[in-house]
């Protein structure tokens, strides 16, 4: 069986302090001209990784916010692969104090002790959606969505 595709985590994988190594992007430009389909899966938002990663054209996909958002850099075109929490979901975070509220074009995140308000709340308002814990990370998807799925998808995109 002969593999077509590479797809990889940016943080703690390709990345570390949000620098990739020259050798490794080197080494992705190598796997494109042998033509090598890339597909960057991360948890992050993705004006945040636009901004920390000017390399991300390397990739024909990038699957963003754990698996929600499916951005072409090629296009520059983007598909939601979700929907975002009812407004109320996010004024009721606002309400109880959740610090360092960050709310994408699908995902809701913030840090690090808010786990308890942020479960509480999705129980209070009988929400179908799931927290994801990630390196101190608190991620608020919809319960379909994870980075296999977002993968999935761009998988189907490419037709492969």
């Amino acid at each position: 069986m002969r593999y077509s595709v590479l797809a990889t985590d940016y943080d703690g994988t390709l990345a570390t302090d949000n620098h990739v190594n020259e050798n490794t992007l080197a080494a992705l430009s190598r796997l494109r001209n042998f033509g090598y389909k890339l597909i960057l899966v991360t948890g992050r938002q993705l004006d945040e990784l636009l901004q920390v990663f000017r390399d991300v054209d390397l990739f024909d996909y990038v699957v963003a916010e754990n698996g929600a958002l499916l951005y072409s850099p090629t296009t520059r075109q983007e598909k939601l692969l979700g929907s975002q929490p009812p407004a109320e979901f996010i004024n009721a975070l606002c309400d109880r104090q959740v610090n360092s509220l960050s709310v994408g074009r699908v995902i809701v995140a913030t840090l690090h002790p808010q786990e308890t308000i942020v479960l509480k709340t999705i129980r209070q308002m009988g929400l179908e959606l799931q927290v994801i814990l990630n390196k101190g990370a608190i991620m608020v998807l919809p319960s379909v969505i994870n980075k296999a799925t977002g993968l999935a998808a761009a998988l189907d995109e490419m037709q492969l």
